[in-house]
């Protein structure tokens, strides 16, 4: 069968119902699937899935499975210890490419795109009505296992219309790439991110009575505080007396975005202690970090979801989206290891790849592109390095990251904590240093607003609007390749059999056990220079591997700090409670009496386990 300019022997239209608990793998309730070329369709209700030991229809190289949002599907085929489809085309992905960048009244799903197409559904009630009979669970009655069958059928129904009706827009080889990406998400979200279960029920069970604290102990340095709510009148008071410079909005109030902080507190140091408790008193819902019975971290990785084709999963349920510090709750299994494997300075190489640039090129290959910028704009000798030449070469990475991310010469000042006209300097030795860069960075700039449209080298594209404006164009090749590049890494290492628990941004994050680690980090490495080759034309991009072995918990530098002071206050709380417990306890001996134990050591043992950060 041709579907748009590639021929297989088979589609397969499909659809599962399931039910997922937070952090929880699915479980699924049915499946209904259609043969387009054989005209078979297939209805499977949950004992008889169970008992299925392989996918009842065809999966090989040659067949099609077309489904909407597909990870659910797959992660249905993982459940249930079946094998995946070998290619994928994802109708839901296909309806944010064709519409990235454009308004959409109605909506993503797939009752959306119908729409969108002038196609009929069922109603949001009804969909509204099976979802939540699938995951309320059984046991059911005929009527309502009849009931979803038939719902899920209507999904299948509704493929089965959607897919003509999109096809004339779809370019089907780059199409089935990114339904291969969805395969390799869904065997990201089924593994899982361990989590130090008993720490987080520690942290959970005093979270509200350690907030209060923290606050008193870190903002007895700013005064910036009434009770839980950050006062913008007092922090400005602050900047005046202690001479701190501050972007302010167009309406001439601070900005007090989590972006600016970031950049303030680079530049002001003294600042970093009053951003993590603001990150963390926004972020933290530990209530909301899903955490499955077997102490993993698995959220929908929503990819696609941000216009550069990113992932966009919940902020609250996945740790990564979380403050820095809380990120020390990752923790390997009993026997297993942990590595955080990056690429180095990934947005700056493609910048050098894509433009041909080949000053920056070079900078790139020197190991070091930001002393490597200092170097070729003459601001330091040929023989300086990182240790003799560190305050210049942050000015010089602080610009370069901003070029990256289209900041102006005010915004920079604020970033290195100088004037603006040295900011301005630092800009015009980049466009010096790196002139065939911004000729090639104009051009995207030109071809945006002429074309109306722009796009990476597997095709992700997103569309111009009067709303678009020159510097997120000019960051778009960046960060959407940098998406692409990522998606391929993450099929390469998965296909490998690599056990890759996470994508975070520009960086894989994989379990192995302790004897396997290396091999699993050296083989990630490979997959992640194979996918820069990749998207940019042969030039591999470095990376390099952070591992954590059991004990140890992973740690994130710039969140260490807050840990020992949260985990402090934890520790005295529990001891509160501790030694409240056992007075009580005592207290109830001396009337009834105890034979054969001591009450006093329970509470010693309690004091030294907690003293040593043990729960």
């Amino acid at each position: 069968m041709q579907v748009g300019a590639v021929k297989f022997s088979e589609v397969v239209l499909a659809d599962f119902e399931f039910g997922a608990p937070p952090g929880q793998p699915p479980n699924p309730r049915c499946l209904v699937a259609y043969e387009l070329v054989s005209g078979r369709t297939i209805r499977l209700w949950e004992d008889a899935l169970v008992r299925q030991k392989t996918p009842p229809y065809p999966i090989d190289r040659d067949v099609l499975f077309v489904a909407y949002y597909a990870i659910a599907e797959v992660s249905c085929h993982l459940a249930l210890g079946w094998q995946t489809p070998s290619r994928i085309l994802d109708l839901y992905v296909e309806f944010l490419h064709l519409t990235n960048g454009h308004s959409t009244p109605f909506g993503k799903s797939q009752l959306g795109a119908l729409a969108a197409f002038g196609l009929d559904g069922i109603t949001t009630a009804e969909k509204d009505e099976m979802r939540k009979l699938a995951l309320r669970g059984g046991p059911y009655t005929a009527d309502e296992e009849r009931a979803l069958l038939e719902y899920c059928e209507t999904d299948v129904d509704a493929l089965r219309r959607l897919l003509p009706a999109m096809l004339p827009h779809i370019d089907v080889p780059k199409a089935v790439l990114r339904g291969r990406y969805m395969a390799a998400a869904a065997r990201m979200e089924h593994h899982g991110i361990p989590i130090d279960t008993n720490a987080l029920a520690l942290l959970r069970r005093n979270w509200g009575d350690a907030q209060a604290d923290l606050i008193r102990r870190i903002d007895a340095d700013y005064g910036v505080y009434e009770g839980t709510t950050f006062k913008a009148d007092r922090f400005a008071g602050y900047l005046a007396r202690n001479n701190i410079p501050w972007l302010r909005l167009e309406s001439g109030k601070l900005a007090l975005d989590d972006e600016t902080f970031r950049d303030m507190a680079h530049a002001y140091p003294v600042l970093n202690p009053l951003r993590e408790l603001r990150s963390t008193l926004s972020r933290m819902h530990l209530e909301k970090l899903a955490v499955g019975a077997d102490g993993r971290n698995r959220v929908m990785l929503r990819p696609f979801g941000a216009k550069t084709g990113r992932n966009a999963p919940s902020t609250s349920q996945f740790i990564f989206g979380t403050a820095a510090w809380i990120r020390k709750l990752i923790k390997p299994p009993a026997q297993h290891g942990l590595a955080y494997v990056d690429w180095e300075q990934q947005e700056f190489g493609i910048a050098a790849a894509l433009s041909g640039d080949e000053a920056m090129l070079a900078a790139y290959k020197s190991g070091d592109p930001y002393l490597a910028f200092a170097k070729q704009a003459g601001a330091v000798s040929a023989g300086a390095t990182k240790a003799t030449a560190g305050p210049i070469r942050d000015q010089f990475k602080a610009c370069a990251l901003a070029v990256q991310y289209g900041m102006g010469p005010e915004a920079l000042a604020l970033r290195i904590g100088h004037p603006v006209m040295r900011a301005r300097e630092l800009l015009d030795l980049h466009r010096r240093s790196y002139h065939q860069f911004w000729r090639w960075s104009d051009r995207v700039v030109d071809y945006a607003m002429l074309k109306l449209h722009l796009h990476t080298v597997f095709g992700w594209t997103i569309h111009i609007t009067g709303n678009s404006n020159s510097r997120s164009l000019r960051n778009f090749p960046m960060q959407a390749n940098g998406a692409e590049m990522l998606r391929l890494a993450c099929c390469y290492a998965t296909e490998r059999g690599i056990r890759v628990c996470a994508p975070v941004h520009d960086a894989l994050l994989i379990e192995a056990p302790i004897d396997e680690l290396e091999a699993a980090v050296a083989s990630t490495r490979a997959a992640m220079a194979q996918a820069s080759a990749d998207v940019l034309f042969g030039f591999e991009l470095r990376s390099e591997a952070k591992v954590v072995t059991h004990p140890d918990s992973y740690t994130d530098e710039r969140g260490q700090r807050m840990w020992e002071v949260v985990w402090g206050i934890v520790n005295e709380l529990e001891r509160g409670r501790h030694a409240h417990s056992c007075s009580a306890q005592m207290c109830a001996n001396a009337h009834v009496g105890v034979h054969g134990r001591t009450p006093a050591l329970s509470l010693i043992s309690s004091h030294l386990f907690l003293e040593k950060g043990i729960p």
